[in-house]
């Protein structure tokens, strides 16, 4: 199995509700369960149950297969799920990606990070979040290439992008505004009031900026927990 297949077994094998971190790995993969039934020739009812928890838990031919399908069926569509999360797998110096054990909602992950929405709450609810990328916004901004951006997003673009070493929010939100993915919140790190420019782009793409004052090593404890 090539590197980011044997990550992705992994977190399944040793999760506590396997079934829930294969539901979300197959969500990442935008593969239905009817979907991935026909590819692996059984039941779309097998699938539910072991995502539901209702089985024991899978061994490591189970979790081999289920990933090789997940896998194998990206590949016909032309392998951009897989690529991004291979590209994730090799990492960067100017940004750390974290994948979630299962989804959470924006509403949970604000909670968890004590944080403060400054727009776009409303939205919160209709968000769905699968990990989080945090970045040195100095470097990413200044040294980082276009090119590279994509790479931001790991397995999915339902994500947090948490920003650190920020002094207005303006140059995050910007690099926000110029990529063709979004991230469903943007959290600015330690920072006591937001550019008026900054909200603005961010009413205008729908993606809510929250703050939180949580020192960055009990920022990370809390959310790799996850």
């Amino acid at each position: 199995m090539e590197k980011f297949a044997v990550k992705m077994a992994g977190e399944i094998a040793l999760s506590d509700t396997p079934g829930k971190t294969m539901k979300k790995w197959r969500e990442i993969f935008e593969i239905t369960q009817a979907g991935l039934s026909k590819h692996l020739k059984i039941s779309a009812s097998t699938i539910s149950d072991y995502e539901g928890d209702r089985r024991e838990s899978p061994g490591i031919k189970v979790i081999k297969r289920f990933v090789d399908a997940l896998i194998d069926i990206d590949s016909v569509r032309g392998g951009q799920i897989s690529q991004r999360f291979r590209e994730d797998v090799e990492g960067g110096v100017f940004y750390e990606t974290h994948e979630f054990a299962t989804s959470i909602t924006a509403d949970s992950f604000t909670k968890i990070i004590d944080g403060k929405v400054v727009v776009n709450d409303e939205v919160l609810p209709e968000k769905k979040l699968y990990g989080f990328t945090l970045l040195d916004s100095i470097k990413v901004i200044v040294e980082m290439p276009y090119s590279e951006f994509p790479k931001l997003f790991g397995a999915s673009p339902e994500r947090a992008f948490i920003f650190t070493k920020v002094s207005t929010g303006r140059s995050p939100m910007v690099v926000v505004r110029v990529s063709q993915m979004k991230p469903s919140v943007v959290v600015l790190h330690r920072i006591d009031s937001v550019d008026k420019l900054a909200l603005k782009i961010a009413e205008k793409e729908r993606v809510p900026i929250v703050t939180t004052k949580l020192g960055i090593n009990e920022l990370l404890e809390r959310l790799k927990k996850l």
